[in-house]
């Protein structure tokens, strides 16, 4: 078996095969994308949430790896919510919070405490904070970008 093709038709490129899903799958009009900035020092952390509310969730997501890191790009990026490591060194989450209030730009962005400690007296401590939310490592990349809609109340 030769395979006969015409000699008018085209071979077929994976773009031109794929054009379908790059241009039905998407709206005509897109709601913009919500921008999240994830403060955590482990790295491995700050991936697993990316691709799990980037590919998942269809967030646009921004990454620091530390407090310090965190502040600055919340200054620039503006983003819609902050994912925010309790436990980081040189600026744990608390004081990166505290940072955060005290700049006028980023004083009324909402920030997400994740967590490993999950006990009432943690997660309540953390609230009374200004926290929007608390979350607990390690999360289920599946549900994490329903998990902060949730939060934010947002669909």
């Amino acid at each position: 078996g030769r395979r006969v093709t015409s000699p008018n038709r085209k071979p077929r490129t994976k773009t031109s095969a794929n054009w379908w899903s790059a241009c039905c799958t998407t709206s005509i009009n897109p709601e913009p994308a919500v921008k999240i900035l994830i403060i955590d020092d482990e790295a491995d952390i700050r991936q697993i949430a990316r691709l799990s509310l980037s590919r998942v969730g269809r967030m646009e997501v921004v990454e620091a790896g530390s407090g310090f890191e965190g502040v600055e790009l919340a200054a620039s990026e503006s983003p819609d919510c902050i994912l925010l490591d309790v436990m980081m060194p040189q600026m744990d989450g608390p004081t990166t919070l505290a940072r955060l209030r005290s700049t006028a730009a980023t004083a009324n962005i909402p920030v997400i405490f994740l967590t490993a400690k999950a006990m009432t007296p943690e997660v309540k401590g953390l609230m009374e904070t200004g926290a929007a939310g608390v979350l607990t490592k390690p999360f289920d990349p599946l549900t994490l970008a329903d998990q902060v809609r949730q939060i934010l109340r947002i669909s």
